[in-house]
């Protein structure tokens, strides 16, 4: 059966594929979105919009659909931390809402219920948005088309334009034929969503290191929290089992953050899952016909939570493209690749950042977390790896992403 033909196939409708269908739907464009699950399930991941993805949701004017699905701003930072007095760590939190001009802090939200809202959004501008669908098989070149199954029937789409947002083992990407690289797994990251977490204040997001352990707290509204811990890749397995959630709270309840007892009374929900955390990207993320965003293609290590905001500078940074120039062709991507690669590249350096200072659980690395969080206030060079995750990488010095500047970091005792 062939369906009628669209300006552009999206293929995936996470939050990458969702704006971006969204936002050409309502500029007129004929577009068709088709994602295979027919209800948003929860993945323990992508929970959070940090300040210079916010800036991206608000140039695509989708700001509201997210705030309406239960979207929280946050507007400090508390790094509570095994070599930090908590009394200090508070005196030091970090202004969100002062880090980029009227951008109200870093936006909480929970994935499912963003992708919910994303796509209805889609719906409403005139997109049409097909759930449940089945294998798709995807032609690039000078004729694009996508082939999909969906209640027992295949379809065929003729289109200008493919647009590959269907993840990390994206089959756009596979069946075009572009290479991803992606390196070996810097740690394992688990999260677990809680609620009855009211002691927790709403406005504070919190990370730091405790032993061996690295945390995070992301609250929303109405007493709930995503909470994430982050190991070395040598203890696979630690939280597994039938009690997993049980030792995950346990776990929670670190000296270093005051009143931690409340993460062992907050009601946990069924999803805790741990991932390999690493970093991945595409040299080309465009062929002829066809164009891929968000972690098709590729993504930065979860440790420094950009997913959000990449999925939605890809998806602003795209539309662009696709309003501004009448010939889609590579010719019209390249800047898009251009600047998606070093935006990357400081991103992995923020993330190595991150990784080295915040889970280099020995002697040593605690006097160097140490000595960072001495420096870098005083530093933007040095600060400008650790403020590109609220900023963006574009904001802050660009040496601060050079190997000799990583390494002075490194070098710190």
């Amino acid at each position: 059966m062939k369906a009628k033909r669209v300006d552009v196939v999206v293929v995936g409708g996470g939050i990458a594929g969702s704006a971006l269908a969204a936002v050409l739907a309502r500029d007129g464009h004929g577009v068709l979105l088709l994602e295979r699950q027919v209800v948003y399930r929860d993945k323990v991941r992508g929970e959070v919009i940090n300040c210079w993805g916010v800036l991206e949701l608000i140039r695509l004017g989708l700001e509201q659909a997210v705030l309406d699905a239960g979207g929280t701003y946050v507007n400090r930072f508390v790094g509570f931390d095994e070599v930090v007095d908590p009394d200090v760590a508070l005196g030091n939190a970090l202004k969100l809402d002062e880090m980029l001009p009227g951008i109200r802090g870093v936006l909480d939200v929970g994935h499912p219920e963003a992708c919910e809202a994303l796509a209805t959004a889609a719906e409403a501008a005139g997109a049409t948005v097909v759930r449940g669908v089945g294998d798709v098989r995807v032609t690039g070149g000078a004729a694009p088309s996508v082939r999909y199954e969906h209640g027992g029937a295949e379809y065929e789409a003729p289109c200008r334009l493919v647009v590959g947002a269907d993840g990390r083992t994206s089959t756009v990407r596979r069946q075009l034929g572009v290479p991803l690289t992606q390196t070996p797994p810097n740690s394992l990251g688990g999260g677990l969503l809680v609620e009855d977490l009211d002691a927790w204040p709403v406005h504070i997001t919190s990370i730091g290191t405790e032993g061996d352990l690295l945390y995070f707290v992301f609250p929303r509204s109405g007493g709930k929290a995503r909470l994430y811990l982050l190991h070395d890749v040598a203890q696979k397995g630690r939280f597994a089992g039938p009690d997993r959630r049980e030792a995950f709270l346990k776990a929670f309840q670190f000296r270093c953050i005051p009143g931690s007892e409340m993460f062992g009374a907050a009601r946990a929900s069924q999803s805790c899952a741990f991932y390999p955390m690493n970093d991945s990207w595409t040299e080309v993320p465009y062929v002829p016909g066809a164009v891929l965003i968000g972690d098709a293609a590729g993504w930065t290590d979860p440790i420094i939570g950009q997913g959000l905001s990449v999925a939605l500078r890809d998806a602003r940074v795209v539309w662009d493209v696709l309003r501004t120039e009448r010939d889609w062709t590579p010719r019209a991507f390249a800047p898009y690749g251009r600047e998606r690669e070093v935006r990357m590249r400081r991103l992995r350096a923020s993330g190595r950042v991150r990784t080295t200072i915040n889970m280099t659980f020995t002697p040593e690395g605690a006097a160097r977390r140490l000595a960072y969080a001495k420096s870098w206030p005083t530093d933007p060079v040095l600060a400008g790896s650790r403020l590109a995750t609220f900023k963006g990488p574009f904001e802050v010095p660009p040496e601060s992403f050079e190997d000799d500047v990583l390494e002075r970091i490194f070098a710190l005792r």
